[in-house]
C-alpha cells in the first residue's frame, strides 16, 4: 500500500549531507527505503528531455481534419502578430484547444507561454503546479524531464515577481531535485523551514526525501510536525506508518494506519488499510 504522493523524489547522498550535516559529505551508511525512486530523476540525471516539436507533432497527428484546420488557422494568426498582449490571448486559445482535445501537456505549455507574456505571478504559479501534476502521471522518462524543466522555468519566473512566494519555492525545490540540481532545492527548503518551522508542504517534502534516502529517523520528526499542525493529514499518517513499519515497529505502524482509516472514512481506503494491517500481524 502506498500513500498519495506529492511528487516522488530521489535524494542523493550529497543532498542528505547538506540537509542534515551542514555540508559534511561523510554521512552514515545508507539504508534502503520502501519507496522506489522515479527513474532517471536523480541528481546526476542524464536523461534527455522530450522534444516539444515531437510532442506537438504527435498531438496534431491525432486530430481529425476539422481540428487540423482549426489549429492551423490559430497558428497563422500568430505569424503576423508582434504585440505581446494579443499573442497572450492567442496562446490561451491554443491552450483551450489542446485541453479540449485531451492533450494536457501541450495545453499547459501554451498556458505557460501566455502567463510569461502577461508576466502574471498567479498564472505562472498555476502553470508550474499544472506541470507538477503531470509528473505524477505515467509517462516516459524524457517527458518527465521535460515536465520538470517547465516546473523550474515557471516557478523561477514567479519568484522573480514575488521572492516571498513560499508556494513557488516549494514547487521550484521539487523541480530542482527532479532536474538534477538537488542542492538548489535543499537551499529553498531550508530557507522555508528556518522561517516557518511548521510549514506543512516543506516538512512533507523533507520527510519524503528522508524516506527515499533511507534516513528514516530523520523522517519521523518531519511527519510528526505535520500531524501536530494538521492532525487530519492522512498522507502524513500513512508516510509515518511506512517509516515505523520499515523500522519493524509494527504496533506504531498499525496505530497510525487505523488513525488514517478513521480520519479518511473511505470504504475503499479502509479495505486496503485492513488488508495491510492483517499482513503485519
Amino acid at each position: 500500500m502506498r500513500p498519495v504522493h506529492y511528487v516522488t523524489i530521489v535524494a542523493a547522498v550529497v543532498l542528505i549531507a547538506i540537509l542534515y550535516w551542514g555540508g559534511d559529505t561523510t554521512p552514515p551508511a545508507k539504508k534502503t527505503g520502501n519507496t522506489p525512486p522515479m527513474a532517471g530523476m536523480g541528481p546526476t540525471n542524464t536523461v534527455k528531455p522530450a522534444s516539444l516539436d515531437s510532442m506537438l507533432s504527435a498531438a496534431k497527428a491525432q486530430l481529425v481534419p476539422a481540428g487540423s484546420d482549426s489549429i492551423k488557422a490559430i497558428e497563422n494568426e500568430l505569424t503576423a502578430m508582434r504585440d505581446s498582449s494579443s499573442m497572450a490571448v492567442v496562446f490561451y486559445r491554443l491552450a483551450h484547444f489542446w485541453n479540449d482535445h485531451k492533450q494536457l501537456r501541450i495545453a499547459g505549455y501554451y498556458t505557460s507561454l501566455s502567463a510569461k507574456l502577461e508576466n502574471s505571478e498567479k498564472k505562472l504559479n498555476f502553470a508550474g503546479q499544472f506541470f507538477l501534476e503531470r509528473l505524477a502521471e505515467d509517462s516516459t522518462e524524457g517527458v518527465q524531464v521535460w515536465d520538470a524543466m517547465q516546473v523550474v522555468d515557471c516557478f523561477q519566473r514567479a519568484l522573480h515577481l514575488n521572492p516571498d512566494n513560499d508556494t513557488a519555492k516549494i514547487g521550484l525545490a521539487k523541480g530542482y531535485v527532479l532536474t538534477g540540481e538537488p542542492m538548489k532545492g535543499v537551499g529553498l527548503l531550508r530557507e522555508i523551514v528556518q522561517k516557518k518551522p511548521d510549514d506543512i508542504a516543506a516538512n512533507m517534502m523533507l520527510g519524503e526525501m528522508s524516506i527515499q534516502s533511507g534516513q528514516l529517523d530523520k523522517a519521523i520528526p518531519r511527519f510528526e510536525t505535520v500531524l501536530r499542525v494538521q492532525p487530519s493529514n492522512i498522507d502524513a499518517m500513512i508516510y509515518l506508518a511506512q517509516v515505523y513499519e520499515a523500522q519493524n515497529n509494527k504496533s506504531k505502524a498499525i496505530e497510525l494506519l487505523q488513525r488514517a482509516k478513521r480520519t479518511a472514512n473511505d470504504p475503499g481506503l479502509s479495505r486496503n488499510i485492513d488488508e495491510h494491517i492483517n499482513s503485519l500481524k
